[in-house]
């Protein structure tokens, strides 16, 4: 492996890890430790841990997806791989 390869690989996973830590405190924390602490809030008349377990962690999920895409299409090009 080239050490253009491996640079590529380490700045991808390190992207992962941090997506996935964000969406782990979303979904886990948010949405089932923390629930009721979050229910003293409201967010459109429903308790924001209700809000997070059923709605939230889905929202933030898709929207890690799109700053994914977009992480990984600048990474593309950055290490000359992009498919354009």
């Amino acid at each position: 492996m080239s050490k253009k390869s491996i640079s590529y690989w380490k700045i991808n996973l390190k992207y992962l890890g941090i997506l996935l830590s964000i969406w782990f405190t979303v979904s886990f924390l948010f949405g089932i430790l923390l629930a009721d602490t979050l229910n003293q809030f409201y967010i459109a008349g429903f308790p924001l841990g209700f809000w997070f377990a059923h709605q939230g962690s889905i929202y933030v999920f898709v929207i890690l997806i799109f700053v994914y895409v977009y992480l990984m299409n600048k990474l593309d090009k950055k290490f000359d791989v992009d498919e354009i």
